[in-house]
């Protein structure tokens, strides 16, 4: 994250700082243009604490359970036997431990379905702070659980937490989206899975033995969960609300130009200003459309069906199979067992570099390039892991090149198809129609998320190292089928991404119609 900030944001704010609003920092030098202008402190602020309070909790929360796996099953048997005078058989200890671990996708899939209401009523910040209570009562009742002796505890813990997970990442890219200026909406994006990837970096480094990967201390792994959702607590009070909700969902105009002064670090807000009104006056009778009357519309109907092509590859590319293989793979390749926790860490680091890398390109590159080049990269190295897989007992040298081929392809998907589609589900769609888009976003992501987890045991066991021809199959799919059909929508409008989708829906929406006359007209 610091070179991040280091090349894109100005000098941080000073008392002597002259002109801007409060929570702005003025451009030093000429270096890096205007666009080292569109990053205000308050915009840093808001997605650093938003991130670090949601998408951070997320990527914590895929990685936390594996470390202290072996010691969670023995407080399961050991709870087992107090009540029931007998230890578990080894089937419902496997069953109690899948629940553990899939309920997270169950309560990420609920989260997703009640965000919607939620934000309705509440907004896009005050749903990212009310989603703060399900994460420290998550925390508790994990970090308790062994105290109480009650793994019940633990699971509704994990489902609690999913809650939270899917509200967060619906929410927070909402928010992001709708306060970024559209010059730095995919870098401003990239936080969610760059925090993301600096989550599951700290569950592995976490649950190390030397901290708090041990049999007396894992409780502690579910209680630090707290600490961020706390942060984001006492921090995003002070930063203003989403202009976009406020002009177009609460007709606020004074408090959502404010809110344009604060996150722009400018007085003059007029053509940010004016790019919303147009959008009010599309839609000139704005209420929130349902998930069914979106899939509905023939209006977006390709870009519901890219959104949910994105998702569905974001969690069917492989990635998951990726982790389950990464200890048999370093151990083959002579690795010390003991070692193996340590080198896992290097996936972890080269995530987080990968995303950050995605964020400083993104704009000069563009979604298209990224999303097309990670799923692509990544089916090619899919095709070497298989063959290396397959021959790897032929050559002392073979296991080498397949953790290579690990790495390179976690280092593809966090560099596009890791962030992007988060951004794109905020991009494709005017206001009334992006709560709907999440959701529809949200379901397809946890679905596939519990379809992988239910699946792909059978995958592997029908077709061991050869699954991965599988997911191979599932990128270049994604890939063909955003070089078709994917716009650019780096620096357009929300009205231009639209009206680029337009042809080939074969269907203009009547309001855009008359909207567009009348700019044909006057010009």
């Amino acid at each position: 994250m610091d070179s991040w900030e280091l090349s894109l944001a100005p000098l941080p704010c000073s008392p002597s700082c002259p002109g801007p609003p409060e929570g702005a920092c003025p451009s030093s030098g000429t270096l890096g243009g205007s666009r080292r202008k569109d990053w205000s402190c308050s915009l840093i602020v808001a997605s650093l604490v938003g991130a670090f309070g949601s998408s951070f909790l997320y990527g914590y929360n895929l990685s936390v359970v594996n470390a202290p796996a072996p010691y969670i099953k023995a407080f399961y048997n050991e709870s087992w036997e107090r009540r029931h005078g007998h230890p578990t058989d080894p089937d419902t200890l496997t069953l109690l431990w899948s629940v553990t671990v899939s309920i997270f996708a169950i309560g990420g899939l609920v989260g997703t379905l009640i965000v919607k209401l939620i934000g309705r009523v509440l907004g896009r910040k005050y749903t990212l702070l009310v989603n703060n209570g399900f994460a420290i009562s998550a925390a508790l009742l994990m970090a308790c659980s062994l105290q109480a002796g009650t793994f019940e505890m633990l699971i509704v813990g994990r489902f609690i937490m999913g809650v939270d997970g899917g509200i967060a990442l619906s929410a927070l890219p909402m928010y992001l989206s709708e306060i970024s200026p559209k010059e730095i909406r995919g870098s401003l994006g990239q936080v969610t899975a760059i925090f993301i990837c600096v989550g599951v970096f700290t569950g592995q480094v976490l649950g190390l033995p030397e901290l708090l990967g041990k049999e007396s201390t894992w409780p502690y792994l579910f209680g630090v969960i707290a600490v961020p959702a706390v942060v984001q607590l006492v921090s995003l009070p002070f930063l203003p609300e989403s202009p976009r909700y406020l002009l177009l969902e609460k007709h606020d105009q004074v408090a959502a130009e404010q809110a344009f002064r604060t996150f722009l670090g400018k007085e003059d807000v007029s053509r940010e200003l004016e790019e919303v009104l147009a959008e009010r006056r599309v839609q000139r009778n704005v209420r929130l459309v349902s998930v069914l009357e979106l899939l509905m519309s023939p209006f977006v109907r390709w870009q519901v069906g890219t959104v949910v092509i994105t998702m569905a590859c974001y969690q069917l590319c492989g990635l998951n199979a990726i982790w389950f293989y990464t200890n048999s793979i370093f151990g083959k390749a002579g690795i010390p067992p003991e070692k193996i926790p340590y080198i896992t860490l290097s996936t972890g680091g080269i995530e987080i570099l990968a995303a950050v890398f995605s964020g400083l390109v993104i704009e000069r590159l563009g979604r298209r390039p990224l999303l097309i080049g990670g799923f692509g990269l990544m089916t090619l190295f899919f095709g070497i892991l298989t063959a290396t897989l397959t021959l790897q007992d032929h050559a002392p040298w073979v296991p080498y090149l397949s953790i290579v081929c690990i790495l390179a392809i976690i280092a593809s998907f966090c560099s596009g198809p890791g962030g992007i589609p988060f951004i794109l589900t905020g991009e494709f769609f005017q206001q009334s129609q992006r709560p709907a888009a999440f959701i529809v976003a949200g379901t397809v992501n946890w679905l596939s998320n519990f379809a992988v987890g239910l699946l792909f045991p059978f995958i592997q066991k029908s077709l061991d190292t050869y699954c991965f021809l599988v997911f191979a199959a599932i990128c270049l799919t994604g890939a063909v089928y955003f070089y078709f059909v994917l716009p650019e929508t780096k620096n357009r409008t929300y009205a231009e991404i639209s009206q680029a989708f337009a042809k080939r829906n074969k269907a203009f929406p009547p309001e855009e119609k008359i909207d567009l006359a009348m700019k044909v007209h006057v010009n």
